[in-house]
């Protein structure tokens, strides 16, 4: 009896553990927030994302930030419009997709002090599978210089 205590706590901790990878269906890479001068009040947030599972980025939050919302530029005419995606992002299954300037991104904004480069900037995502249920990502983008080009490493969170 006593030997199959810790054969059973060891089985539960492997279950334990591959339910919880199992649930791990994105993954957030080149994760970066453009650095702000001071009295800036927004700044942005990109990424790559992928989901093997597919759904919707839904929810972002940050503590650097009062409003954090996720929003598409594109272009309305010849004039480039910002704006937020109420429903959230689309994730295709297997796919990624890339948050950077000029198209989808996480807007901060009412940021609560400067962002400077060199910075870690604690985000967190929220993304929807097809059946609702909800995973969080907690993510730290580290803050480039403003004009730095993305980051080319492959920095996972």
């Amino acid at each position: 009896m006593k030997n199959l205590i810790p054969q059973r706590l060891g089985t539960a901790l492997v279950l334990a553990l591959s339910i919880g990878s199992a649930l791990s269906q994105t993954t957030i890479d080149d994760a970066w927030v453009r650095a702000t001068v001071p009295q800036q009040k927004a700044t942005g947030m990109f990424a790559h994302i992928t989901s093997t599972q597919g759904g919707r980025l839904v929810a972002a939050a940050s503590p650097v930030a009062a409003v954090v919302e996720i929003h598409e530029m594109a272009m309305d005419g010849n004039v480039m419009r910002m704006r937020a995606l109420a429903a959230g992002l689309e994730l295709p299954a297997g796919k990624t997709v890339k948050l950077k300037p000029g198209g989808y991104h996480v807007m901060l904004m009412d940021l609560k002090a400067q962002v400077k480069a060199g910075d870690t900037v604690p985000v967190t995502l929220v993304v929807e599978d097809k059946d609702g249920k909800r995973e969080t990502l907690e993510v730290k983008a580290t803050a480039r210089a403003l004009g730095a080009a993305a980051p080319s490493g492959g920095h996972k969170h």
